[in-house]
């Protein structure tokens, strides 16, 4: 793999995760999303304040044993999360379902947009699998997935760039459980 490949003709994210070895990297950089795998929680979420928070439920269980397999094998996976304040309901809904991420296995941060001002950042949410590929993920203005999906970069220099964005803001992000909303 070189160059641009689309989630047609590339690894899929389960692929990526499988062959990482030492560290799985998630930037996320939207204020809200509207994927439709969680459209139903959140609008309960919004009506009711109550948000899904059980590893063991259908909606979490997945993702649980997931990442749990994946950090069982060694690999850190870590979440970075560039927020706009005041933050948005969606931001709040997703801070109230990070205590299940935490329990899997990962590590996530959260940093204010103000204070990411002076950084290069990436222009799309993405994942780095060790120094091996990242994983672009492409929405819409609505924050719904767009066509691609996805895209797979594996140029060294590329991912390089990427990993030490992900660090400038890893080193600056709150750990979740400082970070109130």
């Amino acid at each position: 793999m070189s160059r641009s490949e689309t989630s047609t003709s590339s690894p899929s994210f389960l692929d990526l995760l499988a062959r990482a070895q030492h560290h799985a990297m998630h930037l996320e950089m939207r204020d809200t999303y509207g994927v439709g795998d969680e459209a139903a929680d959140f609008e309960h979420w919004r009506r009711t304040g109550e948000r899904d928070a059980d590893p063991a439920s259908e909606y979490w269980a997945p993702w649980v044993r997931l990442i749990g397999d994946t950090v069982s094998r060694g690999v850190a996976v870590r979440r970075a999360r560039v927020v706009s304040e005041p933050v948005s309901d969606y931001i709040r809904y997703e801070h109230a379902g990070t205590p299940v991420n935490v329990s899997a296995g990962e590590d996530v941060r959260w940093l204010s947009r103000r204070r990411a001002s002076d950084l290069l950042l990436p222009g799309n949410d993405l994942w780095v699998f060790d120094h091996d590929a990242v994983l672009f993920n492409h929405f819409d203005g609505a924050g719904n997935w767009s066509q691609p999906r996805w895209e797979v970069r594996t140029e060294p220099a590329l991912i390089s760039q990427v990993r030490a964005a992900f660090e400038a803001i890893w080193d600056r992000a709150v750990p979740h459980d400082e970070f109130k909303v």
